[in-house]
């Protein structure tokens, strides 16, 4: 009862809350028509909490949906020390130079990177994505890609902890309260708004971590297809469908392991932070519930300046991710 409490919460109908639908086959499309499809995403904040549609998250519409411009923070001369795992940001704190792949805080080990970090959501999810699996249309993506396991090791409560090393899955479906926990139990925290966009920006402070004008492909952004349209012919429901990070277009993965995309890189000195801007949204430290960058698949030329804000802490989905900031240390 309680696992479906939960599921009902974050997850609109034909989600992990109620049984999947049967999957429609693909249907072609274009990035003109994923963004057509995209601008029903500005639903009003109050929908989003109801469990109902509106709470499916579909790219941004940069032209109907203006950027939230954060400003920095101004540079300090003092330096400070990071961990190693860590990037220095205008001498004011240490962020993660990758986004999180989270692992048991007791044991170091793996999680699922297609999975919450909870043992009941996970079996939960796994249930009825594998029946959904096995009742998809012969021949299509539903019915021939496998959903992959969730967590092996032995039972008991799951505690992430966020790492960050490069060549990783990153983490998707994280919610806001559990990304909050695996920065804690790393003796890290979510960063700050302004902090996040400030490491984003670079030390040259542009919109973009590379610079001030957008290149597409320069960040694995605003991709060319949607996986659950690949996955389900339908661009609004099933985003918590454990198989959607692992789908590919034209053989390649939408989802990038960390520092792949090279050219996404936001400098400081002779460091740098990589997949601030797309890849997967990054939950910030905000109650009322803020993720920054945009993911892959959302039509967003907006950058570092890129934000949704319209879900509660509790919701997640497969695109849902997040980067660990903490204080650092003045050297003497």
């Amino acid at each position: 009862m309680l696992v479906a409490l939960l599921l009902s919460a974050v997850s609109p109908p034909g989600h992990a809350s109620s049984p999947a639908p049967k999957a429609r086959a693909p249907k072609p499309t274009s990035a003109r028509a994923h963004t057509r499809a995209d601008k029903s995403k500005t639903k009003k904040k109050k929908r989003a909490r109801t469990g109902s549609a509106g709470a499916s998250r579909r790219p941004e519409a940069p032209a109907t949906r203006p950027a939230v411009h954060v400003a920095s923070l101004t540079p300090l001369s003092a330096a400070i020390r990071c961990p190693d795992e860590m990037v220095a940001v205008a001498g004011r704190f240490c962020i993660d130079r990758y986004e999180a792949s989270l692992v048991q805080a007791d044991s170091g080990e793996a999680l699922s990177p297609y999975y919450p970090p909870s043992r009941e959501l996970a079996a939960s999810l796994f249930e009825t994505w594998s029946r959904s699996h096995d009742e998809a249309p012969e021949g299509s993506l539903a019915r021939t890609m496998a959903v992959p396991p969730p967590f092996g090791f032995a039972s008991g409560p799951i505690r992430p902890m966020a790492r960050s090393v490069a060549g990783a899955v990153p983490s998707g479906y994280v919610s806001g309260v559990l990304a909050a926990e695996a920065c804690k139990a790393a003796g890290k925290r979510l960063c700050k708004d302004t902090e996040w966009t400030t490491a984003c920006r670079g030390e040259a402070g542009t919109v973009f971590p590379y610079g001030s004008v957008y290149r597409q492909g320069a960040c694995n952004v605003f991709r060319e297809e949607h996986p659950a349209h690949l996955l389900h012919g339908n661009f609004s429901l099933y985003h918590q469908d454990p198989r959607l990070n692992q789908v590919a277009c034209d053989s390649r993965p939408l989802l990038r392991v960390t520092g792949e995309t090279s050219s996404c890189a936001s400098r400081w000195g002779d460091d740098a932070v990589y997949d601030m801007v797309g890849n997967l949204d990054e939950w910030i430290d905000d109650p009322e519930g803020t993720f920054l960058g945009g993911f892959y698949s959302r039509a967003t030329r907006s950058g570092c300046d890129a934000r949704i804000s319209g879900h509660p802490i509790d919701y997640f989905d497969y695109s849902t991710g997040v980067r660990c900031c903490e204080d650092g240390e003045t050297r003497d």
